[in-house]
């Protein structure tokens, strides 16, 4: 055995472990913005008089950018580093959160949230945690995945609530520069713990050898993420992965993250104890898909994918009844059972992105992540614009729950990549 895998294996705590410490924080830091947009959406329509469907532009392009950007930030890490991605992005996503509050009209809005933040957190979307994990880890790549996603909830965890108290009792300005100031925060964090490659502090990828470490990609960014692109449009499975993965984020940010706490006061509940209830829904995924990536290093990914798909679908058809002035059991039902499911989705799709994908899996995922984000922009836009022409958000659920069932089925068509049996070698 070579030198540095020896030197490895005496390491008491492998150094993949402080890149899986650097990448949750640094989602969780940007995460105070995902938590954000739901309970502004009030206060933003009593100050300036615009509309639920003008404020719901801005998510829209948020939810987008956020997807968009996310397949040219893995092609970017590869070109320049992961470490000064991540650094830039947590900069931008501090820049658009501090300047909104000078802001006076609803372009502004779209520009500070929608296209300055929507590039920053997009740069830091899954596409990180697909490089981090493809890059680092080769044993407990389910687990790790399953840990990293739940960053996003751990952060909605922490800062829902708080974002949401202060909104109530200093303004939504002072939020603002809450977010702001969490994303700045993490900077120093990522620049002292985060590397680019296990090579850059002399190790091997946790759990592999020579044979599992990842080459950089040398290309332009644009051209490695396009490239990527059109050479798997061509595969039926991406585009199944693709209309999944749409309904996901369809389902969850489009839907429930920006119009879960609107809705609620639609119907008497106030604004904080629905931004809790979201909260709870952050405590659950943290569960949920750290377990996801369990089940996905043992069972067959597709079924896991039809399965939370099909459960996310009755969970939605059966939600209008539940939402009233006071708490119940059946809306806590709603909210455990739909934080368990959340993002469980995300482990066992980048496990099939690795599958049929390789070491393009990254980038690859960062395009699948991107139908998941233009599905989320799809379902905001759509939902505010249900709720300003019908007077409440009862379409938009249900219409969620038949695109459930469309993408668990999406899910059950793909096949597994057929492992071609082992040739005898010669006497």
């Amino acid at each position: 055995m070579s030198e540095l895998s020896s030197s490895v294996r005496r390491r008491r705590l492998h150094p993949a472990w402080w890149a899986a410490v650097a990448t949750f924080l640094a989602i969780i830091g940007a995460a105070g913005f995902r938590s954000t947009p739901g309970v502004m959406v009030e206060p933003l329509h009593s100050e300036f008089g615009w509309s639920i469907g003008e404020i719901s532009v801005a998510l829209s392009v948020n939810l987008a950018l956020f997807g968009l950007t996310a397949p040219f930030a893995a092609a970017l890490m590869e070109r320049f580093g992961v470490r000064q991605v991540v650094a830039v992005a947590l900069a931008m996503v501090a820049v658009g959160a501090g300047l909104t509050v000078f802001m006076t009209e609803s372009w502004q809005l779209v520009l500070l949230w929608g296209v300055i933040v929507g590039l920053g957190t997009g740069s830091m979307a899954m596409s990180l945690v697909a490089t981090v994990v493809g890059r680092w880890f080769v044993a407990r790549r389910g687990l790790v995945t399953g840990i990293l996603t739940a960053a996003n909830a751990t952060g909605q965890l922490i800062f829902l609530p708080v974002i949401a108290h202060l909104v109530e009792s200093s303004g939504w300005r002072v939020a603002s520069i809450t977010v702001a100031c969490a994303a700045l925060v993490v900077v120093p964090v990522v620049l002292l713990l985060l590397r680019n490659r296990p090579a850059d502090v002399g190790a091997l990828p946790y759990g592999g050898t020579e044979a599992d470490v990842v080459e950089p990609i040398r290309s332009g960014a644009a051209r490695l993420a396009v490239g990527t692109l059109i050479g798997v449009a061509r595969k039926r499975t991406f585009w199944l992965l693709v209309a999944g993965f749409f309904v996901c984020g369809a389902t969850t940010n489009g839907l429930v993250q920006s119009h879960f706490v609107p809705a609620a006061h639609d119907h008497g509940m106030p604004a904080t104890t629905a931004a809790s209830l979201l909260a709870l829904v952050g405590i659950f995924d943290l569960a949920g898909t750290i377990f996801s990536g369990w089940l996905t290093d043992r069972f067959d990914p597709r079924l896991l994918l039809g399965t939370y798909y099909a459960l996310r679908g009755v969970s939605l058809a059966l939600l209008v009844p539940l939402f009233g002035a006071d708490l119940n059991a059946s809306i806590f039902a709603f909210v455990i059972f739909y934080g368990l499911d959340w993002v469980a989705t995300v482990p066992p799709t980048m496990a099939l992105c690795r599958e049929w994908f390789g070491p393009t899996a990254p980038i690859v995922f960062g395009w699948v992540f991107a139908s998941h984000q233009l599905g989320a922009a799809a379902a905001a836009l759509a939902a505010g614009l249900v709720r300003d022409a019908l007077g409440s958000y009862d379409a938009a659920w249900y219409g969620g729950a038949v695109l459930c069932v469309l993408a668990a089925t999406a899910s059950l068509a793909i096949r597994r990549v057929r492992v071609p049996a082992p040739v005898p070698e010669p006497a």
